[in-house]
């Protein structure tokens, strides 16, 4: 005959131990634990999901209140889709400027210490400077290199170079490309960063132990693992020179070159009344472009965390 010993349940309380804590959790208010959460929803909504809902029913509502497309049609005029041709170009050729100064530049901080001096200045600098941006840095560009510049006088005065010969392209196209540069670089450094400490030196020694090349590293390991988050944040550079506007507005004081201006005009403009739902249409194109942006950010930012995760 066998005998059967009991075993105690090992996720049993003991004998005079209460239950723990866990258990008087689930006891609560259902939804408890989004609680904390809500606030960042209330602003989502305020911020973000009202305006784009008041831009969307805009750019199809006519000047008498009823369903229209005219205002989508409008955006198809010659002088509202050179502007985004303008915005597009603009925020390309930053973007990849950025990405490609920014991505060597946090390199470079990956190879010093990591708890060193150089890289808590940089990454910090980097961090203000990223945030730098609106009329605060359109003053800082033209008491530098403005047309009273202290560089630009000094250039002239002392040098016999005039920055200005060919035109006053500060205040035009050109200029903004060389501001929005000045953000794109440690915007890039912050977001490209983690990648880069995401390598891990096993991969190098294991390619070498193979007896690879640090060409053929770079070629077949690295590279591969940092061509997603590369791309990925190049397009958030692009989206975030899409959607600048301060800057721009502080700068360029004739003309509307690019489409956020464009918005400006629609819904300030004194001469030409009565085109504020045209600017939610622009708007709304905007919108779309970004959204695209974002989609193809998240699709890489996802494929680039399965390999650095």
């Amino acid at each position: 005959m066998t005998v059967v010993t009991p075993h105690p349940d090992p996720v049993a309380p003991a004998p005079g131990v209460r239950p723990a804590p866990a258990d008087r959790r689930r006891s609560g208010l259902p939804g408890r634990d989004l609680l904390g959460v809500v606030p960042f929803f209330a602003f989502v909504v305020v911020f973000l999901a009202i305006p784009t809902l008041v831009v969307v029913i805009g750019a199809f509502t006519g000047d008498d209140g009823g369903f229209t497309l005219d205002n989508l049609s409008a955006v198809g005029t010659s002088y509202i889709l050179e502007a985004f041709g303008r915005s597009i170009l603009l925020s390309a050729v930053t973007a990849a400027i950025g990405a490609v100064l920014g991505a060597l530049l946090a390199y470079a901080l990956v190879t010093a210490k990591p708890d060193g001096v150089l890289r808590r200045v940089v990454t910090s600098a980097a961090g203000v400077l990223a945030q730098f941006g609106g009329v605060t840095l359109a003053f800082a560009f033209m008491a530098t290199i403005g047309l009273s510049g202290f560089a630009t006088l000094f250039l002239r005065d002392h040098l016999g170079i005039d920055i200005f010969s060919h035109g006053v392209w500060l205040f035009e196209l050109p200029g903004l490309l060389l501001v929005y540069t000045y953000f794109q670089v440690p915007l890039m450094v912050i977001v490209f960063l983690p990648a880069l400490d995401g390598i891990r030196p096993q991969w190098r020694e294991a390619a070498e132990s193979l007896g690879g090349s640090t060409w053929q590293y770079w070629r077949l390991v690295a590279m591969p693992l940092l061509a997603p988050p590369f791309l990925g944040a190049t397009l958030l550079l692009f989206a975030n020179a899409f959607s600048a506007y301060a800057t721009a507005a502080a700068l360029v004081s004739q003309g509307s070159p690019i489409i956020p201006l464009q918005i400006r005009g629609a819904l300030t403009s004194e001469v030409i009344l009565g085109q504020q739902n045209l600017g939610k249409a622009m708007a709304l194109g905007m919108i779309v472009v970004v959204a695209l942006v974002m989609w193809l950010y998240a699709v890489l930012q996802r494929r680039s965390s399965r390999w650095l995760g």
